[in-house]
């Protein structure tokens, strides 16, 4: 595996171990094979950002096609901006049991007594949603996978190169990988768009970005914690 798939590869499987390590843990829980608090496996992710993070941070140099000043472009910023808010009002309005799959265990600091524990995993929660998650994903699905199902010498393929099996297959991966599998095949298919139409991953992470931000200040606001 050369060094391009590594490192748009690995942040993306360190995440997802820690996604079934929780879901783990909490099976032992909820067998009484572990005897703790259920609410104490929140604590796994600050760990998983950190852990993430600083695998990107290692892998920085690798992700050459992320262009931050390209958004300076007036046109691309509000054009990402509304494909991000787009996708939140579409994601807070598709939390319906028939648009779901498995349980929606969420994210609830207020089970913590501690103020400054809650305060901690709040911040922790929006950095890594509206920071270190879009970066990830966004390197993973519309970076390496999008490109590698056109051809296994992905980094060749230009960004934003339309084909049907590579469209359908990241939309519908990308939709299962979340609870609310609707709400993330549709977000999907607005990434997917949001790339064919500007040619620039890094219009996708910050749309993603802004989605999971509105998103977290969304729960906070209304406390349905579900949706984290």
């Amino acid at each position: 595996m050369n060094i391009a798939t590594l490192s748009r590869i690995a942040p993306f499987t360190l995440y997802m171990i820690f996604v079934a390590l929780e879901g783990f843990l909490h099976y032992l829980v909820n067998k009484g094979l572990l005897t703790i608090p259920d609410h104490y496996l929140l604590c796994l992710y600050p760990l998983k950002v950190l852990a993430v993070a600083l695998v990107l941070f290692y892998f920085r140099r690798s992700y050459t096609e992320i262009r931050f000043k390209e958004l300076l472009s007036l046109a691309l910023f509000l054009f990402s901006s509304l494909a991000g808010i787009a996708v939140f009002i579409l994601w807070i309005n598709l939390d319906q049991p028939f648009a779901t799959i498995g349980t929606l265990r969420g994210f609830d600091p207020n089970l913590f007594p501690a103020e400054g524990m809650r305060i901690f995993l709040i911040a922790t929660r929006l950095a890594g949603a509206a920071l270190v998650v879009p970066l990830m994903e966004e390197l993973f699905w519309r970076s390496f996978l999008i490109r590698y199902i056109i051809s296994p010498d992905f980094s060749k393929t230009p960004l934003g190169r339309f084909t049907w099996p590579s469209f359908l297959i990241t939309t519908v991966l990308f939709g299962l990988e979340h609870n609310l599998f609707l709400a993330g095949m549709l977000a999907g298919i607005a990434y997917n768009l949001l790339l064919y139409r500007t040619k620039s991953l890094a219009a996708c992470i910050y749309a993603h970005g802004l989605t999971n931000l509105a998103l977290g200040i969304y729960v906070l606001q209304t406390g349905k914690w579900y949706f984290w």
